[in-house]
């Protein structure tokens, strides 16, 4: 009996130290939101491909590119504007269009190709090997954009980089340590990318 006793005071005691090695584990690794990028839902931007599906009228579904103006036409609705829209958005508002022509439409709408407007990209200027916009992608890091564009040139001051930033309205410099990221290997340089950021390397000066 004593034994018995003994066993299950052993395992309630190891239970709560393990609960509370959890517990304070898990809030050594909290996260801070700040730092975090904002969850947001695509915006569709000039240059996308869509996938316009209208559910039992094959003859009418097609996919489309978003004209450079910001509009895209199918054979019944012309000009309507896509650009700024999320995909949801968009195919109610072709659902409304359609309704005219065909009794309660089913739109959906998918992007098959992604550019993005300006607000969903990441640009890169300066000394990177390939210099371009990027559409963003959620959880995309400093890393990842350097990756992309195929790392600096051998002319590029990489550790006098900076990132310019959208911050409540107003456009921020944010310093990056580009050599101590990618000759270096240091992790701590690395940082996550938000929609809309440029990425400025600047050249060396000798």
């Amino acid at each position: 009996m004593w034994h018995n006793l003994f066993r299950q005071l052993v395992v309630l005691t190891i239970s709560a130290l393990a609960l509370c090695g959890c517990s304070s584990f898990g809030t050594s690794l909290a996260v801070d939101d700040s730092l975090a990028p904002p969850m947001h839902d695509y915006r569709i931007g000039p240059g996308d491909n869509l996938n316009i599906i209208v559910w039992r009228n094959p003859e009418v579904s097609m996919v489309v590119p978003v004209r450079p103006d910001g509009k895209i036409s199918t054979p019944l609705v012309e000009d309507i504007p896509a650009s700024g829209k999320t995909s949801t958005e968009l195919a109610r508002d072709i659902e409304s269009s359609l309704a005219k022509f065909i009794q309660q439409p089913v739109v959906t709408v998918i992007v098959t190709g992604f550019v993005g407007s300006y607000s969903e990209q990441i640009r890169v200027i300066g000394q990177a090997a390939k210099p371009q916009a990027l559409p963003y992608r959620q959880e995309m890091s400093l890393l990842d954009v350097l990756i992309a564009v195929g790392g600096v040139t051998e002319f590029a001051s990489g550790n006098d980089a900076s990132v310019i930033r959208n911050i409540d309205g107003k456009q921020k410099k944010l310093p990056v340590r580009l050599n101590d990221l990618i000759k270096d290997g240091d992790i701590s340089a690395n940082m996550t990318m938000r929609p809309g950021d440029i990425l400025v390397i600047p050249e060396n000066i000798f």
